[in-house]
């Protein structure tokens, strides 16, 4: 199989870690990047959790969501012409 070159940009600070502990593991950065594209390869995802926690504003936003969701659902929310809709959607877009 051809052997190519790839160039990864990281902290200089993470690099020398990196390196030292895969010294430590007896084997050198390159090896260790090849184990990481061969797992991610075999088995189509990255071999460990990546996890972003919600902002605040998406937590808001989502809580405003489920309480008038219930609102409907118990139909403790007025009926709206779709005139009134529209009316409504333009006023936010307008920022009033």
């Amino acid at each position: 199989m051809a052997q190519v070159s790839m160039t990864v940009r990281m902290d200089a600070g993470i690099k020398a870690q990196f390196e030292e502990l895969c010294s430590q593991f007896g084997m050198s950065v390159n090896t260790a990047m090849n184990i990481f594209a061969n797992a991610v390869v075999r088995k189509r995802k990255i071999p460990f959790e990546i996890e972003a926690r919600e902002s605040e504003a998406y937590l808001k936003g989502l809580e405003s969501f489920k309480r008038i969701r219930t609102m409907a659902e118990n139909g403790e929310l007025p009926d709206l012409t779709l005139d009134e809709i529209n009316e409504e959607i333009r006023l936010y877009r307008e920022g009033k």
